[in-house]
């Protein structure tokens, strides 16, 4: 497709889209349990998803035909944000998670810690704009986030008010993803075009960043910022405490930018990986990240109780998630013999036992290696393999893989399906589809473990190999 109509392609699928918003968007006194059935039989419901549909269709199809054809970073930069523009103006979409924010804010804002109690015990002046399962849990976030959500609360006093501060906060992530991608980009050999098209311009940027106005937009925009320290200043100690305090800033946001520490100390090496050296200039790295989410909490008066917040998680059942495909499809395989069995608790569990070891396996093979390519793949694995998986998670490792990975986007097709599965008002579309979703994944995980075993077998045939230099001087 050529740039040009790609372009007006896009901006006429973010425009259905805002209107979808409109018309089906996440209302405050909306249905809580809503199915698609009763969107189409609801007022406007084969309108709402005609153009939800349509309009995700454009805008993923002129993302998509660009993808390795990006004209210039300027041109990339000024087409995300027309398409960006008509979805800062609709009522939320995607999830109710903004109004979670407001109530966890309120909570924070009236002395009660919402990582001890759940919404429902201020009790929410908001309350019954959230979900039923989100009530009495933990909130699942950093203690920066919490912070922000009281202040936010405490400035605004209305609902409309905090939705409109968290959609504003989550533009300032997205914009300084934008300033600082190119400095990664440039660093990681990577077109800066093509690595803010991939990163930015994703219908999951607009519809659930913006539109959706969630807090992964602050972490992405921290993390990235934080990498873009480090690959500019290696071996620097001041610039790498300063990425580190970055770093930090974004785990005390969301948890999940914790795996990306490790290899930011490994690109923090100012020349080949020793240990000593990487005690040197990786140390302020951790430090800074550490010391950062102390802090943070500390200075709040909270304690780390998020961290326990997560596992209220597993209350969703999806096969967006791998792990709980496979213990899906288990149940499934054991019903065809009469049995009963609840496969989701091992299967789980195994997940998160090969996310250890899959961390720690690209860590060593980042030492040889791209520590930043590494780290995009760390934060793929981590949500693979994750209980639970909401398709907003893919912008973590998209952002940073679209900036890192040379050859091939195959991280783009993931974040490109991701799209079609949650309706304007927060309903995901897996909760429906367990079947064929739950066995489909259960072989595409089965084919990409192979794929992974294979590869690590090349890496090491390769490091055994003798160098045709040496040969050759023989």
């Amino acid at each position: 497709m050529p740039h040009h109509l790609a372009r007006w392609t896009g901006l006429a699928g973010s425009l259905l889209l805002a209107v979808s918003a409109f018309l089906g968007g996440v209302f405050p006194d909306g249905d809580l349990r809503p199915t698609p059935v009763s969107i189409w039989q609801g007022p406007h419901g084969p309108l709402i998803l005609a153009s939800w549909l349509v309009g995700t269709a454009l805008m993923a199809w002129a993302w998509w035909s660009l993808r390795n054809a990006v004209p210039s970073a300027r041109w990339a930069l000024v087409t995300v944000g027309l398409w960006l523009l008509p979805l800062l103006f609709v009522p939320p979409m995607g999830s109710r998670d903004a109004y979670a924010y407001a109530c966890q804010g309120a909570s924070f804002a009236n002395g009660i810690s919402p990582y001890e109690y759940g919404v429902s015990a201020l009790p929410c002046p908001w309350l019954d704009t959230i979900s039923y399962i989100w009530r009495d849990t933990p909130a699942p976030y950093g203690p920066l986030f919490v912070l922000i959500a009281g202040a936010v609360v405490k400035a605004t006093g209305s609902l409309t008010g905090a939705v409109v501060a968290f959609r504003l906060l989550a533009v300032a992530g997205v914009t300084l993803t934008a300033a600082c991608l190119p400095v990664l980009a440039r660093r990681c050999g990577v077109p800066v075009g093509r690595a803010l098209w991939l990163a930015l311009a994703s219908p999951l940027i607009g519809v659930h960043l913006v539109a959706g106005a969630h807090n992964d937009a602050l972490m992405v925009g921290l993390l990235v910022a934080g990498l873009a320290v480090v690959a500019a200043r290696p071996g620097r100690p001041v610039p790498l405490l300063a990425g580190g305090v970055l770093l930090g800033l974004a785990v005390s946001i969301k948890i999940t930018g914790l795996v990306v520490i490790p290899f930011a100390a490994l690109a923090a090496i100012g020349g080949p990986y020793r240990f000593r050296a990487l005690l040197r200039d990786g140390g302020p790295v951790v430090a800074g990240a550490v010391a950062t989410v102390m802090g943070v909490t500390f200075a709040g008066g909270l304690d780390f109780g998020w961290i326990g917040g997560l596992e209220s998680g597993g209350e969703v059942i999806a096969w967006t998630s791998p792990p709980t495909a496979v213990g899906q499809t288990a149940g499934y395989v054991a019903l065809l013999f009469g049995l009963h069995v609840d496969a989701l608790p091992v299967a789980r569990a195994i997940g998160v036992l090969a996310l250890a070891a899959l961390l720690l396996w690209l860590w060593w093979r980042a030492r040889t290696r791209d520590p930043f390519f590494h780290a995009g793949l760390a934060l793929a694995a981590t949500v693979a393999l994750s209980p639970i998986v909401h398709p907003w998670y893919w912008i973590w490792p998209l952002t940073v893989l679209a900036a890192t990975a040379r050859d091939g986007v195959w991280f783009a097709a993931v974040a490109l399906v991701g799209s079609f599965l949650v309706l304007p008002d927060g309903t995901g579309l897996a909760r429906y589809t367990k079947l064929p979703g739950a066995p489909l994944m259960t072989l595409l995980l089965i084919w990409a473990a192979v794929r992974l075993v294979r590869s690590a077998r090349a890496d090491r045939a390769a490091d055994r190999a003798p160098d045709p230099a040496i040969r050759g001087a023989d």
